[in-house]
């Protein structure tokens, strides 16, 4: 019986430790996988004004932006 009052709080508190671990891993994941280089952005933003999504104004508009962002 003593042997369970100890495990139970000592396996508690790992699986609260782990269970942070696991959260931090996914949230770097998700945050390079959002972020793209200006080259990336560059392209798909010529790629949207290829196929027409945008028009030439606002490829330009976006283009400065990006640009000076940089």
């Amino acid at each position: 019986m003593k042997k369970l009052i100890v495990f139970i709080p000592v396996a508690l508190a790992a699986l609260l430790g782990l269970s942070g671990c696991v959260a931090a891993i996914g949230n770097r994941d998700a945050q390079r996988a959002n972020a793209s280089t200006l080259g990336q952005q560059l392209i798909d933003l010529k790629r949207a004004k290829d196929v027409g999504a945008i028009t030439e104004g606002e490829y330009e508009r976006e283009k400065a932006r990006l640009l000076e962002n940089k």
